[in-house]
């Protein structure tokens, strides 16, 4: 997943969302799109605006971009009488007195809702005792595959058919549409490509049955561990105060250095990949957009990451800056793999792993985006499809489309 920090709201297509007593929530996201985490806004620190329940620090909330409900507020969530990824009857109020968070995904996607599986995952293992008192309930968005064998496949696919209280349910277009209707959740179809786009909201309803806290995984569903953190300790902290136990995970934290998002990048000089003599400085990146692309020849992963950043530079390179980090490599065998990757876009060696030490880069392959001004914007632990990474790119570089 993404961490980002990026100027207003990053994510192309995403709507402004608002408390539904107020305002008309709406996040849209095409089906070819990415998920983010904003962690930190210009002109203001970490979480500022965002509203925090009793477990969640201000950073947590901005993760989720919450809108937290007060009690006169909250809204009784819609019903609905659908099935699950099993053929089984699923309705929100079979899940009273339990803490629901409720999403809405496209079954053929592969990109940003992909994100929010991933970010389940982990916020179930985060759950630990708390599993079994909360519920992680979808909702179909593609009228075009409304099978529950759709479903149910595409749960499978990215990890959530282990996962015992995730639900995704679906059902006839004629009763799917008045759920995204009544949530008031954006759905947009094409017809000829059958295709969708939809909103990105996540309703998180406690256990009266009422929806008390509104978030987003548009252009903010980060880093998986820290996205789903927030997500898990939000739907603890709607349990009653003698039912929550401690939300395992990453806590964000509101700091502003170590190239966390919104922190001033490390600087770097070192010297260029398979080209003796010559260095390579962080300062030549100034005023530019910039893309650094850790890996090693050691990293199975990295084998496949390669030639997608490759795709990328060839496409976005006159736009942004692309640099490979080849880390804890011998130099020779770093620019051997690079040359049997096709990698032509400019490659630094960081031989004792200090850069990558210097970003804290978890593991391999591992991406960041820089911004002109040197501020960290992107982090992403693992490998980025080409889709994914032109898309980073474009909703970061003004003038590209994306944002």
């Amino acid at each position: 997943m993404l961490d980002v920090a990026t100027p207003g709201r990053g994510a192309a297509g995403t709507l402004k969302r608002h408390r539904r007593a107020r305002f008309a929530a709406a996040g849209v996201l095409g089906a070819a799109l990415v998920a983010f985490a904003v962690l930190a806004r210009p002109g203001g620190g970490p979480g500022a605006g965002a509203d925090v329940a009793p477990g969640l620090n201000t950073a947590a909330a901005n993760v989720l971009q919450l809108d937290l409900l007060s009690p006169a507020d909250q809204y009784p969530a819609p019903s609905f009488q659908l099935v699950d990824q099993y053929g089984q009857a699923v309705s929100p109020s079979r899940f009273r007195g339990r803490a629901v968070v409720v999403s809405f995904n496209d079954d053929r996607c592969t990109d940003l809702c992909t994100f929010l599986a991933q970010d389940i995952v982990a916020a179930d293992e985060d759950l630990g005792r708390a599993s079994g008192q909360v519920v992680f309930l979808a909702v179909n968005v593609n009228p075009f595959y409304p099978g529950a064998r759709w479903v149910r496949a595409w749960s499978d696919e990215h990890g959530l058919g282990a996962v015992r209280n995730w639900l995704f349910a679906t059902g006839s277009p004629a009763r799917l549409e008045p759920v995204w209707k009544h949530y008031g959740v954006y759905v947009g179809l094409d017809r000829k490509d059958r295709t969708v786009v939809h909103g990105t909201q996540l309703f998180f309803v406690g256990p009266a049955g009422k929806v008390a806290a509104i978030g987003d995984f548009g252009d903010n569903a980060a880093s998986t561990s820290l996205f789903a953190h927030a997500m898990a300790q939000m739907a603890v902290d709607l349990l009653p105060a003698g039912r929550r136990p401690p939300v395992g995970g990453a806590v964000p934290l509101p700091t502003r250095s170590d190239a966390t998002v919104g922190a001033p990048a490390p600087p770097f000089r070192l010297p260029e990949l398979g080209r003796p003599g010559r260095v390579l400085s962080s300062a030549s990146l100034a005023g530019h957009y910039a893309v650094l692309d850790f890996w090693s020849s050691t990293c199975t992963a990295c084998a496949q990451q390669l030639p997608v950043v490759e795709q990328a530079y060839r496409a976005l390179g006159s736009k942004a800056r692309f640099v490979g980090v080849d880390v804890s490599d011998p130099p020779q065998a770093g620019a051997a793999f690079a040359h049997r990757a096709g990698a032509t876009y400019p490659m630094v060696s960081d031989a004792q792993g200090s850069l990558a030490g210097a970003y804290r880069v978890p593991g391999l392959p591992f991406a960041v985006v820089l911004g002109p001004n040197g501020v960290v914007l992107v982090r992403h632990p693992g490998v980025l499809s080409l889709e994914q990474l032109e898309y980073v790119v474009k909703t970061e570089v003004p003038g590209l489309g994306g944002g």
